[in-house]
């Protein structure tokens, strides 16, 4: 049996432009306006207007806290010009959580960008980064008394290279430079939002808050034992893993490590260029192991192992994504049961591991993939709106009413 411990935080999360619905004014919406992108979020979960009922079944399933984002580009969609009546729409987001027992854990920049900031230039340029903590400060001001977990940049990493190294998401780009650049203004943006968050509650005579990242981990294994796939694997484990929570911790700027965790990547370089050693997977399915619908690899000791490796750093850690895209709901309750049975291990070794935020809530827009991955606890129909408690969110539920699996 594995325990869990008291207080322990258990719950889901969402991300604004996933599950929102008509969000005109950010980067993504004009990119899927132009056809960059497949599909058209449209109105998504149209979760917006019916957060309350996510909530309540969110309050069924034993949860007791929840994580999402606060839409940059409902609140500021004109340069300078912030919305009072959007400010007010995520108090009482926070508001009715808080009633249905669950803690607030909020993400400031989950992808998205407001088209004017975009327009700018963006992440790529370091003197546009006031804009952001312009927002940073309003936004902690307005709700720091509610407020206690924050997570300024969900997955900074994924973005810079998703963004500008390989193309896929907006604004498409191919450039290494731009990549480094963006990443490196990225961590100087939270370094300041972090002291800017820490100050406003000083101010306030508030408890101190807790405020991270969320940092996309994979777990790198080699696929054939050449020096070349265990440079590349030793290389992205420093880069892809480490290098970005190092950069903050030196700066003392981390109260936790935000975890985001789906699987294995096996490398099999094709050459000692940096793309390569940087990119390349086995294309001929050595060592399978079962894949979620994006094709992802399965892999829950991975978990372990990331978690061990964190334990150096002496910090709370918090998952703040775990979760599987399947059509087979039996498999997401085998993705959960093996992680967290994994996740107890680490604990057991010592590390310090507060809370499971499972990824998603609710069936979402994937971003480049469209509405067809089915990442949620809830199924989502997509014509009615209507949500459908999943199976494996109800034994999800048992694991958080007994504290054990």
């Amino acid at each position: 049996m594995n325990k869990f411990p008291q207080k322990f935080l258990w719950g889901a999360a969402t991300s604004a432009h996933q599950v929102e619905g008509q969000n005109i004014h950010n980067d993504w919406w004009q990119a899927e306006q132009e056809h960059f992108i497949k599909e058209t979020s449209n109105s998504a979960c149209k979760h917006y207007e019916l957060y309350p009922e996510d909530f309540t079944i969110a309050q069924q399933l034993n949860h007791n806290c929840h994580r999402f984002s606060i839409e940059w580009s409902r609140i500021e969609p004109i340069e300078g010009n912030f919305q009072v009546s959007e400010i007010e729409h995520y108090r009482k987001i926070i508001a009715d959580l808080k009633n249905k027992g669950m803690e607030p854990v909020v993400t400031l920049h989950h992808f998205t960008n407001p088209l004017w900031f975009s327009q700018k230039g963006g992440w790529t340029k370091l003197k546009l980064q006031k804009y952001f903590l312009r927002f940073v400060d309003k936004m902690v001001r307005e709700f720091a008394d509610q407020v206690k977990f924050w997570i300024t940049i969900n997955e900074p990493l994924v973005y810079s290279t998703h963004s500008y190294l390989l193309g896929v998401w907006p604004p498409g780009e191919h450039s290494l430079f731009k990549t480094a650049k963006v990443t490196l203004n990225l961590a100087s943006a939270h370094i300041k939002a972090y002291r800017i968050i820490h100050q406003i509650y000083r101010q306030k005579n508030l408890q101190e808050p807790r405020v991270s990242i969320a940092a996309n981990l994979q777990a790198f294994e080699i696929c054939r034992p050449t020096l070349k796939n265990r440079f590349a694997a030793y290389l992205r484990d420093r880069v892809y893993n480490f290098y970005f929570i190092e950069v903050l911790l030196r700066k003392k700027t981390l109260d936790y490590i935000g975890v985001n965790y789906y699987g294995r990547n096996l490398a099999d370089a094709r050459s000692w260029r940096i793309r390569h050693l940087l990119l390349d997977t086995c294309q001929d399915n050595h060592y399978p192991l079962r894949k979620n619908f994006l094709g992802w690899d399965i892999y829950p000791q991975g978990l372990f192992k990331l978690l061990i490796s964190l334990k150096k750093y002496n910090l709370d850690v918090l998952i703040t994504e775990n979760g599987v895209c399947t059509l087979e709901d039996t498999l997401r309750w085998d993705y959960i049961r093996e992680h967290l049975k994994e996740l107890s291990r680490a604990i057991n070794c010592g590390v310090r591991v507060i809370g499971y935020i499972y990824w998603s809530l609710i069936d979402n827009f994937e971003w480049a993939e469209g509405f067809a991955p089915r990442f949620g606890l809830v199924q989502m129909d997509y014509q009615s709106y209507k949500r459908t408690i999943r199976p494996s969110a109800e034994k999800l539920a048992e694991v958080i009413k007994n504290g054990e699996i």
